[in-house]
């Protein structure tokens, strides 16, 4: 296995057993890890008070990869993703992360891009536009 893909792996992987198993090895110091949906973490200290912190709210169930693409000093790897929240809520969506390494295959920067699985033609029933009124989730 690629050593780029194994150590995004053991960061997925850290997000199902919900626990920190290499955050220090991975990351750099200075990491920017953005996530789809807005947030953005500044350094690693951040990254992992979020990864502790988070997992106290909810559990990741589903965080299963698609495919990678490897170029130079990136990969962009494709996933679905499910997670759990404890007061009951469900979300589930597709995303690539576009994965920046340093030379030692530290990660240095991540962002997250995230797709709606709940997809639909607008135009299936004529040329005017019908949407759902289904919540937007703006990943």
């Amino acid at each position: 296995m690629n050593e780029r893909e194994r150590i995004i792996r053991l960061w997925f992987d850290m997000w199902l057993v919900q626990r920190d198993t290499g955050i220090d090895d991975i990351f750099t110091e200075n990491v920017i890890y953005t996530e789809s949906w807005g947030p953005k973490y500044n350094n690693r200290k951040a990254v992992k008070h979020w990864f502790e912190e988070w997992n106290t709210r909810g559990k990741v169930v589903v965080w299963e990869i698609k495919q990678f693409f490897h170029k130079g000093d990136q990969t962009a790897v494709e996933w679905y993703f499910k997670n759990e929240m404890n007061e009951g809520r469900t979300e589930e969506f597709d995303g690539i992360s576009l994965v920046e390494w340093t030379a030692d295959n530290k990660i240095k920067s991540l962002k997250e891009f995230g797709c709606n699985r709940h997809n639909y033609n607008p135009y299936e029933h004529g040329e005017q536009p019908v949407f759902t009124d289904e919540e937007i989730n703006w990943f």
